[in-house]
């Protein structure tokens, strides 16, 4: 495919003869123009960057680029920015922090901002975070499992009242700061400002979280100064992250799109799974390619020509230093204190006020931006990582140390190690300062933690989306029934559909923990259950529907309450294997039948299920029984009495390939509708044994014939009984006798 610019057509060249002209023509665009993006992103998965931008504003000529079609070129320049800010000591130092950042108390502690769980939130794979990481979004998988998290999901019923209980005080900051979250979003900043410094006088654990949430009402009153102020948080802060993307949002909101594009990335280093940071990096990149900022192509085109690092952080450095001072280098002094930047926000906010350019809007502003710095600033943030080589990577990471961006680097040789000395320090402080929170043993009570549907101590306890909490057995079991919660009666019919009954993380450890004794008896409890269930001698479930035989598949369509639950029973235990029966109207069902062993189960979102099984054993019923509302059965299994006597097993392998060859004239002569549906259900007639008694069931044919031939289930049923394999050859003889003597049979 060749690079060429779209041509319009002439309006003379198109004629209103050809119908739908318009629309081929159409189609053939959106056709080129997702062919463009595609040879985009593989040129920026090639590390060749200087191609890629070309191909993608021939992309935007064809049609737009959304930002999320961005994502691979995103992806591109973080990896390169994170290989030039960590080194190899960093990285070590880094594995070495999540290995000793693992503590007794971690278990109440939000698993992404790492502080107290508060509101904790179950979601999807079991693991539980904090409310107010969900609802921010700030994070889109798990940080333990990788799994995606939706976020719709409600806070846990049973974890919010043993937190009440065990920690009275810590939950009552929590729910503090979330209604300062709930000020912000029904845009009652003053307030939410009032009640965040609050906390930021009264409690000091809470003073990063409570900044944050502040930086946030002070930006959308476009009091930008001290928003900024709020996310200069430590480096070695639990919400360092979103401290960042937080300043980044301020400086975008300022019309400062480079040091914003900058921060952004600094964010998404720091945690790679940041999905608004990485939005608004798409949102920048495609405002800064599309059609109106030409120079910004072109810039970065000549950038790719020059490949001496040296000249490159030269003319990097001097260019910093021809820049206007930013609102953010002229902070030398460090944050003022919450309660003083309060007192004086009237006058910090007509100094940041005075930080917007009079008279244009954040869309107009990054559109000059794009005219006039474009050029200058997305060639500083891109041009290195598209080189692909480590030196020529520099002037990324130049440009973070030139601005004062980041105020803890250096830009001495020995900057890196510094850095490393201060942020273990920190690190040190911080781990000193962290309240340990122990349950007090003396208020764990078992009943606290009982299933609401068997009133026993949860075994496997599972969340629901509405935030309530059962055993997974329990649960399964009511929604066999109707595909609502227990308690709160809320549709669960998505849940239902995803069938991912994942056990609660934290609940399970606090039950282990400081339930010891109660979870061993429980434990031997459900055992002995799954014993006495797995035993295919006794208590057999039966399933009371059809005929089956041995060998024959049998497909089932389960709907039935009580069937689900012996169908997952079957497979919990790892037998696999229940009963058929058909059903006899006086003793419930009749006293032969055949097991069938399950092959695979295909669930439907309403919880219906498509198994597919195929027959063992034949079985005479010896007593019957129910449990939970499905039959049961001890039984025998039947075989076939074996023939010793030499002459008597030449007459019956004799008569056995007298049938054989009478059924396959009879099932060759059938006509092509009927001779399709058996093959189609039954398939097709299987090979002639050389031992017919080599199972205690008898040759295989037999019993596939069975299955076919048009004939009373009664009938059947009395042949299935047989333990002679000479008496069942010569039922089978009689029937096909019968049906070939009538006439277009």
């Amino acid at each position: 495919m060749s690079l060429q610019p779209r041509v319009e057509d002439a309006p003379e060249e198109r004629t209103a003869f050809f119908i739908g002209a318009d629309s081929d023509t159409a189609l053939e665009e959106q056709e080129h123009h997702q062919l463009i993006l595609q040879k985009a992103n593989a040129l920026v998965s090639e590390n060749c960057l200087k191609e890629a931008i070309d191909w993608f504003t021939a992309a935007m000529q064809y049609g737009p680029v959304l930002p999320e079609q961005l994502s691979t070129f995103v992806d591109f320049i973080l990896r390169n920015f994170k290989r030039k800010e960590d080194g190899p000591d960093t990285l070590s130092a880094r594995s070495q922090d999540a290995g000793d950042s693992g503590g007794g108390d971690e278990m109440f502690d939000c698993p992404n901002c790492h502080s107290f769980v508060g509101e904790p939130v179950t979601i999807a794979c079991g693991h539980s975070y904090c409310k107010r990481c969900l609802q921010r979004r700030l994070l889109s998988k798990c940080k333990l499992c990788k799994e995606t998290v939706s976020g719709e999901e409600k806070a846990n019923v049973m974890l919010c009242g043993l937190l009440d209980k065990w920690f009275p005080e810590e939950r009552r900051k929590s729910k503090t700061l979330y209604e300062v979250d709930e000020l912000c979003r029904k845009k009652r900043y003053e307030e939410a400002i009032s009640l965040a410094t609050d906390v930021i006088q009264c409690d000091p654990e809470m003073t990063a979280v409570a900044r944050l949430s502040r930086a946030e009402a002070y930006t959308a009153l476009k009091m930008y100064r001290l928003a900024l102020e709020d996310t200069e948080l430590s480096p070695t802060s639990s919400c360092a992250a979103e401290a960042l993307f937080r300043k980044a949002m301020v400086l975008h909101e300022m019309g400062q799109v480079d040091e914003s594009l900058q921060v952004f990335l600094h964010c998404l280093s720091e945690d790679e799974d940041f999905p608004c940071a990485k939005r608004q990096v798409e949102k920048i990149l495609c405002d800064l390619l599309s059609p109106t900022g030409e120079n910004v192509k072109v810039g970065l085109r000549e950038t790719t020509q020059n490949t001496s690092p040296r000249l490159r952080s030269k003319t990097l450095v001097a260019d910093a230093q021809e820049q206007p001072q930013s609102p953010v280098q002229r902070q030398h002094q460090p944050p003022a204190r919450a309660a003083s930047a309060h007192q004086h926000q009237d006058s910090q906010e007509r100094r940041g006020e005075s930080l917007e350019r009079p008279g244009l809007s954040r869309a107009h502003s990054l559109r000059m931006y794009g005219l006039s710095c474009g050029e200058e600033g997305l060639k500083r943030v891109c041009s290195a990582p598209q080189l692909g080589d480590e030196d020529k990577g520099s002037p990324l990471k130049r440009k973070l140390s030139v601005s004062d961006t980041e105020h803890c680097v250096v830009g001495s040789g020995g900057s890196k190690s510094k850095k490393q000395d201060l942020v273990k320090g920190s690190k040190q402080k911080a781990a000193k300062a962290k309240t340990f929170r122990s349950v007090p043993e003396d208020q764990v009570d078992p009943n606290d933690m009982e299933c609401s549907l068997c009133m026993r101590l949860f075994y496997e306890p599972v969340t629901t989306p509405c935030g309530h909490t059962f055993c997974k057995n329990c649960l399964e079991r009511c929604l066999d029934h109707t595909p609502q919660c227990p308690l709160c009666k809320e549709s669960l019919k998505e849940y239902l559909a995803c069938r991912k009954y994942v056990v609660t993380t934290v609940l399970e450890k606090l039950i282990k923990q400081y339930l010891s004794k109660e979870y061993e008896e429980r434990t031997k409890t459900y055992l002995e259950e799954t014993r006495e269930l797995s035993d295919l001698m006794k208590n057999v479930p039966i399933f009371v529907c059809t005929m089956a035989y041995p060998t024959v598949p049998c497909p089932l369509h389960v709907f039935e309450p009580r069937y689900r639950l012996m169908l997952r029973r079957c497979m919990d235990t790892g037998t696999r294997k229940f009963g058929m029966c058909i059903n006899d109207p006086k003793k419930g069902f009749v006293d032969h039948g055949c097991m069938l062993t399950i092959r695979s189960v295909h669930f439907l979102p309403d919880g219906r299920s498509v198994v597919d099984t195929i027959g063992g054993k034949r079985f005479r019923v010896l007593t019957r029984g129910m449990m939970d509302g499905y039959s049961t059965a001890n039984i025998e299994h039947l075989g076939d009495t074996r023939v010793e006597d030499s002459e008597e097993l030449e007459k019956l392998q004799e008569l056995h390939d007298a049938v054989y060859e009478q059924a396959r004239d009879w099932f060759q002569n059938l006509k092509i509708h009927f001779h399709d549906q058996i093959l189609q259900h039954f398939g097709p007639m299987p090979e002639r044994e050389a031992d017919i008694q080599a199972t205690p069931n008898g040759p295989a044919c037999c019993w596939w014939l069975l299955a076919v031939l048009p004939i009373d289930p009664r009938y059947q049923l009395s042949v299935l009984s047989m333990t002679s394999l000479k008496e069942r050859l010569v039922k089978i003889q009689h029937i096909l006798t019968y049906l070939q003597s009538i006439p277009n049979n």
